[in-house]
């Protein structure tokens, strides 16, 4: 067997997401683009909905620009940007028109691979956006998400394996551990089933660290047949995140395999956001300890960071155990969902609300209900009746109940928005997200290009000492080159 092993970048989409609470700027993302792109990566995973309301809620800054400008930065290494099959945006459940909008915007600002997302399992669902997205040269990647309960077996994965492979056609699909459930014992059942199945469908490999096997799992994947596998650079890998990508080539190579990929560029890579973690105060990933509760109460690396934040705004961190239970019992009521996005986010929010309110199903959101009426697909397995029964007795769950989808064209739309001149990608976010945030964003500064890069220190130090207010002469020296910065009227020279 071939033993090349090619790797997907994922620091840049879910390292943050896991380990940043997605908080990274599109200036650190710009400014080591040109690093990566000499990487070899397979793949730059960039985008998905996490990374787009940051951009919006946090950041202030235009997503569609984050993406034209890596994008021009790295011309020799694909981008890649998430889109679940039904709910995007504010897990809102979208007309045909609006995802195909949104598949076109980020194509044209620079991507070419798109990773559509059915985590319910109803992958027959989804030839129509993977028509879409050959329509538009894209290549096509879908996940196969991996979940622990009654119904994933291994038998249910190897027949959706097979289900998209025959009807679907990927370029890729790929075994995506969102929350780090794997084990190496599982890994050796799971992958011959799933390659069995997936025809010449290459198969990738994704795990997140959260019980402290992952590492282990991706050797045995490899071992196996697996021959692409996503990763992150520290400090960006680990923790939360998944296994770091100089660990896993240095390892490949000590078992005889042939890393695809230039490690050089990747530990420059690491070192440009191991410098940013600490001019920013961020947190670095590090190998978790191996705990056997998180096999039953696991959850994605993003879903912890961001659940986490969510309880300490509300001065409620002392309940995380709490909530965590509840998730887990919401999770068999709710007929076993994946807790990844968007399920994930309703789950938490749901489970926070029974903790807090003290009754159960008391108080439920819009997203809950739409879910338990199948808004958002069938879920794996049957949803509780006497859960469904309470929820949709609330006041506002009327108005659900014989809802169904409607399809209106983006000239509708574009009309019924009241702005016809704009922009489509202004559209796609003012149909998606709220107006106060989108507006915060337009009326922003344009997002920073420029941020001191840790593989060029003596620049990084020059653009740092600039930026001081506190000193009006600095000389630095160095192999007999002098350079003085004097402070001359408010301004450098």
């Amino acid at each position: 067997m071939d033993n090349r092993v090619y790797f997907v970048d994922q620091t840049l989409r879910d390292g943050h997401q896991s380990l940043w609470a997605t908080r990274m700027s599109t200036a650190a993302t710009v400014a080591v683009a040109p690093v990566i792109d000499e990487a070899g990566y397979r793949r730059v995973q960039l985008m998905g909905g996490g990374q787009v309301s940051a951009c919006l809620y946090y950041l202030r800054e235009n997503p569609f620009e984050r993406v034209r400008l890596v994008a021009r930065a790295m011309p020799n290494s694909p981008i890649g940007f998430g889109t679940p099959h039904r709910t995007i945006g504010q897990f809102q459940v979208v007309p045909e028109s609006v995802r195909e909008l949104w598949m076109r915007c980020w194509a044209e600002a620079g991507a070419k691979c798109v990773g559509i997302n059915e985590h319910l399992g109803n992958y027959a669902e989804l030839s129509d956006m993977v028509k879409i997205a050959r329509r538009l040269g894209l290549i096509v990647d879908i996940s196969l998400v991996f979940a622990i309960s009654p119904v994933h077996t291994d038998e249910f994965y190897a027949r959706k394996a097979a289900e998209i492979a025959e009807t679907l056609k990927p370029d890729s699909l790929w075994i995506k551990d969102s929350m780090g459930l794997l084990t190496p014992e599982r890994t050796r059942t799971l992958v011959p089933a799933v390659l069995k199945n997936s025809g010449n469908v290459p198969v990738e490999f994704h795990a997140h660290c959260n019980n402290g096997l992952a590492p282990l799992c991706y050797l045995e994947a490899v071992r196996l047949g697996i021959r692409i596998v996503q990763t992150c650079v520290p400090p960006l890998a680990q923790g939360l995140s998944i296994p770091s990508a100089l660990n896993v080539e240095r390892n490949l190579r000590l078992l005889g395999y042939q890393p695809m990929v230039d490690r050089n560029a990747m530990e420059a890579e690491s070192a440009h956001f191991t410098y940013v973690a600490e001019r920013e105060g961020k947190p670095v990933g590090a190998p978790v300890e191996y705990d056997a509760y998180h096999q039953t109460h696991g959850m994605a690396g993003g879903v912890i960071s961001n659940l986490k934040w969510m309880l300490e705004q509300r001065g409620l961190q002392h309940r995380w155990e709490e909530v965590v239970e509840e998730i887990h019992l919401m999770c068999k009521e709710w007929g076993y969902p994946p807790s990844v996005t968007p399920f994930s986010q309703v789950l938490s929010v749901q489970a926070v609300l029974n903790i807090s309110v003290g009754e159960r199903y008391a108080v439920a959101p819009d997203e809950t209900i739409r879910y338990l009426l199948g808004h958002f697909g069938r879920p794996p397995a049957p949803i509780d009746q006497n859960v469904l029964d309470k929820v949709l007795s609330l006041p506002q769950a009327r108005r659900f109940i014989d809802w169904e989808e409607p399809q209106p064209s983006i000239e509708d739309l574009r009309k019924e928005s009241g702005q016809p001149g704009i922009s489509d990608e202004e559209l796609l976010l003012r149909l998606l997200y709220p107006k106060q945030h989108v507006d915060a964003m337009l009326a922003a500064e344009p997002s920073r290009t420029s941020y001191p890069r840790a593989d060029k220190p003596a620049m990084a130090l020059i653009k740092e000492l600039t930026r001081r207010k506190d000193a009006s002469y600095v000389r630095l020296e160095k192999k007999g080159i002098s350079l003085a910065l004097r402070q001359i009227g408010g301004r450098r020279k």
